[in-house]
């Protein structure tokens, strides 16, 4: 029987990379969104992949949505914390909303999804977890104190949780993207893009969301059962851990 995969964020961008690769993998997959229902509904209908809207920032709505998921397909065995928002300034101008916003939406949301599933998974004794985190998270980064905060707790939620897990037979591991070529990025300016961004990627490139969505695959696979508590970094080179 086809595993159940959820992917928060999971119809734009990054997310929706995975939520294909998924399926395409033999998963059946969920895929959570925010609030673009435009978006949502023309992923889904070019997919034929299930969408589910709910606020992953709100322990109450995570809950009702999973159970809507398993009610609809069944018991979720994998789990891809990709969802995030930015909400970019120094920290002299950053106001508390800001801050509060992005570290609930980013770093909130593990706790929110990952407690509604973890005893589920622990009582099957089967569970893969993957958490989305970012370079900025191992780095830091000018104008995102709270990004670059959130990304960071999500690594050290990796650890933790692995270690808790482990022996439940659930592998809890994170993947930090570099510059991917997404919606988001193509927004900036093609100068500064060219002059300021690729010159600091070896591989002198963007990385691709396909490319993110291949190593989810892989980590959500029986055949990484030995790896744990790790994060794989996926920046062409731009940073080192």
């Amino acid at each position: 029987m086809a595993r159940v995969a959820v992917v928060t964020g999971g119809t734009r961008g990054i997310g929706a990379a995975i939520s294909k690769a998924l399926k395409a993998a033999g998963y059946k997959v969920a895929a959570n969104y925010a609030g673009n229902d435009e978006a949502a509904q023309k992923f889904k209908a070019e997919t034929g992949i299930n969408v589910y809207k709910w606020d992953v920032s709100s322990f109450d709505a995570c809950a009702a949505g999973l159970k809507q998921v398993e009610a609809d397909l069944g018991p979720i065995e994998v789990l891809i914390n990709n969802a995030g928002i930015t909400r970019d300034a120094t920290l002299h101008r950053m106001k508390p909303e800001q801050w509060t916003q992005v570290i609930n939406t980013n770093l909130g949301s593990l706790f929110n999804m990952c407690r509604n599933v973890i005893e589920g998974m622990r009582e099957r004794k089967f569970g893969r977890i993957v958490n989305i985190s970012s370079i900025n998270g191992q780095k830091g980064q000018i104008g995102q104190c709270n990004y670059s905060a959130a990304k960071a707790g999500e690594i050290g939620f990796t650890k933790a949780l692995a270690q808790e897990s482990a022996r439940a037979g659930i592998t809890v591991n994170a993947i930090a993207p570099g510059y991917i070529n997404t919606e988001m990025v193509q927004a900036v300016p093609k100068d500064v893009l060219e002059k300021s961004i690729l010159p600091l990627i070896p591989i002198g490139r963007l990385g691709e969301p396909e490319e993110i969505a291949r190593c989810v695959v892989f980590l959500a696979s029986d055949d990484a059962g030995l790896i744990t508590g790790s994060t794989l970094t996926a920046n062409g080179g731009q940073y080192f851990t």
